[in-house]
């Protein structure tokens, strides 16, 4: 596909206007402001380019797309109550099905407000990993681990079905999908789960996806149980850091932490409206992009956010370091974007993605800039960040196919989607009634 005399977002983060941006295959192919001599190369061209902007996709650093079915169902509680008393008995009543219509319909979800890829964690891993496939979406997938006895890791189902699904997905369709190992946190598992996974983990050749000082409790609660040490401490003490690893939220975090996450290059996936919504406190961020840190951005859950509209999360960004640090400089328009893009490619270890450049992948997210919020333009990638909707975005492209097109999924069948996750949350919801009665 050719896009004529458009606007977009270059790898530097600055606005080109009147540029030609073609596709070939998979690939961005050409970039440039003069017209290519044969625009036929490029397939089909889009010319309906007026007060439209490209920018790479979006990179969801953090996420549990199967969570779709929990949107709204546990609100106004801290971490450990909306686990405990909400999630994880509406979870235990979940199927392989299940997990697999939710998931698609999170992707789908994703592919509307512009998210080209996502790293997520959940359960039932083949059903999300088919789940992926079958979207069109890139994902890193994991099984998150839990365990609350005396087993090892390799005695855990998870590690099994982790290497499975290794099989199954991992560099499925040119590299698409991606499989990690995946501790769910310190707190819901044992030194003994925590050492066993990072040395699987390790041995396979996977990296490495886990929740990381997420509340002050959970730090307080590290501490006490492992003789003083942080989350982050504990952990790469246990090895996880020695592979390519995501540490979701970081939260509360000393200097110390900061210093191990730099010397490790552990990933950062900062989830600002999340952990505004729990209560859970602010990254902070400017001391880890400081320490070089790759902070990029995560939604969450709709259990916990209660939407995947990274357009949202990047406008939270861009604000709440602002005013938690008292400093109007910190985080830039640039920044905020980088993190949504291409830090959350590399986190993904997908280095040829999240920008839009001659030979990389082609994840490319148009919007519609015909909107009056969106006027006067006195600079396009402040509007971007601090003035766009979701709703702006009218078309989402992955690995150079057109997965969603203003208002249509042509490779979903949301009717279905709908039809499918409506019938699990209602047979779910009958099911806990029983229980409880």
């Amino acid at each position: 596909m050719l896009f004529a005399d458009i606007t977009l977002i270059d790898e530097q983060m600055q606005v080109r206007e009147h540029m030609y941006l073609g596709t070939d295959g998979d690939r961005i192919a050409y970039l440039s402001a003069v017209p290519p001599a044969d625009p036929a190369a490029y397939g089909e061209t889009y010319h309906d380019c007026r007060n439209k902007l490209l920018i790479p996709g979006f990179f969801n650093a953090h996420s549990h797309a199967a969570m779709h079915l929990l949107r709204g169902y546990g609100e106004n509680l801290t971490l450990h109550d909306w686990l405990n008393q909400r999630i994880f008995p509406f979870e235990a009543h979940l199927t392989a099905d299940d997990i697999y219509w939710a998931t698609q319909m999170g992707a789908a979800e994703m592919l509307r407000f512009g998210i080209v890829g996502t790293t997520d964690m959940y359960s039932e891993g083949e059903a999300m990993g088919w789940a992926f496939a079958d979207s069109g979406l890139k994902a890193n997938l994991s099984v998150g681990t839990t365990c609350f006895d005396d087993r090892s890791f390799p005695q855990m189902p998870q590690y099994q079905e982790t290497l499975k699904l290794k099989e199954l997905f991992h560099g499925y369709d040119n590299g698409r999908l991606k499989v990690d190992f995946s501790l769910h946190a310190e707190y819901t598992s044992s030194e003994k789960i925590a050492c066993g996974i990072a040395a699987a983990a390790a041995e396979a050749g996977l990296g490495m996806h886990c929740h990381v000082s997420e509340t002050a409790s959970e730090v307080a609660g590290c501490r006490e149980r492992h003789q003083g040490k942080s989350p982050v401490r504990y952990l790469a003490d246990a090895g996880l850091f020695d592979v390519p690893a995501t540490a979701a939220h970081c939260v509360h975090l000393d200097d110390d932490d900061i210093a191990i996450l730099a010397e490790k290059k552990v990933n950062v996936a900062s989830c600002p409206k999340s952990n505004m919504k729990l209560a859970s406190g602010f990254c902070p961020i400017a001391k880890l992009l400081s320490a070089g840190i790759n902070v990029a951005l995560g939604t969450d859950s709709v259990a916990s956010n209660n939407n995947l509209n990274m357009l949202e999360e990047i406008k939270t960004f861009a604000l709440i370091h602002k005013g938690v640090s008292g400093d109007p400089t910190c985080i830039t328009p640039a920044e905020a974007l980088y993190a949504a893009t291409r830090a959350g490619a590399l986190a993904q270890g997908r280095e040829d993605c999240g920008y839009l450049k001659e030979g990389y992948k082609a994840d490319i997210t148009m919007l519609d800039l015909d909107a009056p919020y969106l006027r006067p333009v006195h600079n396009q990638l402040n509007n971007l960040v601090y003035a766009a909707c979701g709703s702006d975005v009218v078309m989402t492209m992955v690995d150079g196919r057109v997965l969603y097109d203003h208002g249509s999924f042509p490779h979903l069948d949301i009717e279905k989607l709908l039809y499918e996750t409506e019938h699990s949350c209602q047979r779910i919801l009958r099911e806990l009634q029983s229980v409880q009665s």
